[in-house]
């Protein structure tokens, strides 16, 4: 009989409470029921895909839709359940299944694909929190909401939590030990007899309900073949079909954007930005690093030049032919050099170049002195002698 009438695709994820007031053989009778939900579900990637929330004080994402595309691991997952045990935050748990579990990234098809959204909330309580805006905003959203109650559940708080019709969307059973006789309720909600649920439609992807006919449809980054029921993938690569700044990368149908050599992707992940490749650590340049439009080289420091590892520098040798400009002497320094001259020669302003002394013999006062005093006894011979030789 489960064979003959498939249910439609669902993304269905199921919140149950375990909160103090479940104990704990009612929760394995809680376990129980799901697994055999599950087992009356057309479960799979493209059908209907299961998540199981577990809630009391807090709330605990058990798997999501996009965790298990089979019934065997579904199971085996829902055994591994263990209750919370706490109060009963059930606005909290529908709160936290629009936000992070109903998301494309945690599973949920594109609303394009008109999967229903669809929530099971079983719970024996109360509520102790806020119930009612949360629940408008969750159906508001698109999610169709079944309220199950067990026992004590609050049948106000059920009315409040489901969609409409409520007689459609509100169960009732007086205790746990009887809740597996909901499955053929949920399976007759569920059982969809048409052409895609029936999987006879054909379609690689996407089969869309028209009727009492059908559509094929593709899922996103593909595009329906002219056979209109096999699917290619789309080059989200192609000019005018992504937002990449630079480069873009095809990725199954999708694609992902990268930046060139010395470009950072920015945090929108489409433009890119210069990484300053100068900054400390990015660089391996000893003295000095130089920018060079999303690169860099190295230079040096005066003084120094570059050695062929391109890294690294060395001091240059100042005084090597053709390395100053000194007219005559050259002295080393560090890292620079200066100028002087040879023996006789003097350093001109210009400190380069060289002029030569000019040497004078100078006399002082005192051998002046005897200089005139010579002189004078000289001429005073000579003059006497000069009167003697002509008598």
């Amino acid at each position: 009989a489960d064979t003959a009438c498939k249910n439609r695709p669902l993304d269905l994820v199921f919140i149950v409470d375990s909160s103090r007031s479940v104990r704990p053989e009612e929760f394995e009778k809680v376990k129980i029921f799901l697994s055999e939900m599950i087992d009356t579900l057309d479960v799979g990637e493209r059908t209907t895909r299961v998540a199981v929330m577990n809630y009391a004080s807090t709330v605990k994402v058990e798997f999501p839709l996009r965790t298990y595309f089979d019934k065997a691991s579904m199971k085996e997952a829902v055994s591994r359940i263990e209750p919370l045990s706490a109060g009963t935050m059930t606005g909290l748990a529908i709160q936290t299944a629009m936000e992070e579990v109903f998301t494309e990234e945690m599973g949920t098809r594109p609303a394009t694909f008109n999967i229903p959204k669809v929530v099971i909330v079983v719970t024996d309580g109360r509520p102790q929190d806020q119930v009612q805006d949360v629940a408008a905003s969750a159906r508001t959203a698109g999610i169709e909401i079944y309220a199950v109650g067990v026992d004590r559940a609050d049948m106000q708080s059920l009315r409040i939590m489901a969609s409409e019709p409520l007689d459609e969307h509100i169960f009732y059973v007086e205790t746990y030990g009887v809740i597996e006789k909901l499955t053929s309720r949920f399976r007759e909600t569920f059982c969809a007899v048409n052409v895609c649920a029936l999987g006879t439609h054909g379609c690689q992807q996407v089969c869309v309900s028209n009727g009492t006919s059908h559509l094929c449809d593709c899922y996103e980054g593909y595009t329906l073949n002219p056979d209109k029921r096999t699917c290619s993938a789309v080059d989200m690569c192609a000019p005018g079909r992504h937002e990449c700044g630079q480069i873009c990368v095809s990725n199954n149908g999708s694609y992902v954007c990268d930046c060139y050599e010395g470009y950072t992707l920015n945090p929108d992940k489409k433009t890119c930005s210069v990484v300053d490749m100068c900054a400390p650590g990015r660089h391996d340049c000893t003295q000095v690093c130089l920018r060079n439009d999303g690169s860099y080289s190295c230079g040096c420091y005066e003084g120094y030049t570059l050695n062929p590892d391109k890294k690294t520098c060395s001091a240059a040798e100042v005084c090597a032919p053709g390395s100053h400009d000194c007219e005559q002497v050259c002295v080393r320094g560090h890292p620079v050099y200066s100028c002087d001259c040879h023996q006789g020669y003097s350093l001109n302003p210009d400190g380069r170049t060289c002029s030569r002394v000019i040497t004078s013999s100078l006399v002082t006062t005192e051998e002046s002195c005897k200089c005139e005093a010579i002189a004078a006894l000289q001429d005073s011979v000579t003059s006497h002698l000069e009167a003697l030789s002509t008598k």
